[in-house]
């Protein structure tokens, strides 16, 4: 008997959760436009060259104060390496790519750029003065350094 009560508590619980979670109503970035809508491209924020962001917390990802639309990054080559890989970085005066990105997945240190850090503009954005897309509220914990 209590095997079938508490059955019956766990379905109800389900059965209520569920409920309470489509009374919520969701929104999209998109608006009211149905998902099989083609939306129009979104504005392209010019990228503020020049003076850089400060971080917002110790481990952010630089943001990259220069355009790179036009850098070609694919399984063969890397354009950002041009500049910001030992030793061209001082021939550029541009920031060197970070000692982490030597090391791979099992901690062995490497000569070249780990194939898990190729890809730069995964975690490497270009700066811009663009509206955030929801609302944040989000603080550093203290000043940020680089």
């Amino acid at each position: 008997m209590r095997r079938w009560f508490a059955a019956g508590l766990a379905v109800a619980a389900v059965i209520g959760a569920t409920a309470i979670a489509a009374s919520q109503e969701v929104k999209s970035l998109r608006g009211d436009q149905a998902i099989t809508e083609v939306d129009k491209a979104p504005p392209v924020h010019q990228v503020r060259e020049g003076q850089r962001y400060e971080r917002a917390y110790r481990q952010q990802p630089p943001l990259i104060p220069h355009a790179i639309e036009k850098y070609e990054i694919d399984v063969k080559v890397n354009q950002c390496l041009r500049c910001h890989d030992w030793p061209q970085n001082v021939r550029e005066n541009a920031p060197k790519v970070s000692e982490t990105h030597y090391v791979d997945r099992q901690g062995v240190r490497l000569d070249k750029i780990a194939s898990t850090r190729w890809f730069c503009n995964q975690c490497h954005v270009p700066q811009a003065d663009a509206k955030p897309l929801v609302e944040n509220t989000f603080k550093p914990a203290s000043p940020a350094t680089r």
